[in-house]
């Protein structure tokens, strides 16, 4: 079974970062977690002035799975339903990517 990063750039709303990593972090990761392929997730907030397009907040989640696309199309299907409710003080402006891994994960070298 391949591996997949799918890597998810966010906003808040302006004055609702509280609101907003309340829904991410106690609603949002667990809803994408119920969908079939998606393995794990982890959340980031940017530490630099680094150009990315103005977006604050980063989510990377894994996937497992022979079929991405249709791993992916059953996110969309339950995004903006009961299943998985978007929260109104996310920016809907959110870009969206998916990494396929092409090496294994590399540590340093025991000494």
């Amino acid at each position: 079974m391949a591996t997949y990063k799918f890597v998810v750039l966010t906003n808040a709303k302006p004055g609702e970062d509280a609101a907003y990593h309340r829904w991410y972090d106690g609603v949002h990761l667990g809803d994408v977690l119920g969908v079939p392929g998606f393995v794990s997730a982890q959340r980031f907030e940017i530490a630099n002035a680094s150009d990315f397009s103005g977006y604050k907040f980063l989510a990377i989640y894994d996937i497992e799975s022979d079929d991405p696309q249709a791993t992916l199309a059953g996110l969309m299907k339950r995004a903006g339903t009961d299943a998985m409710v978007i929260s109104p003080a996310m920016d809907p402006k959110a870009s969206t990517s998916l990494w396929r891994a092409i090496t294994p994960v590399v540590k340093p070298r025991a000494e």
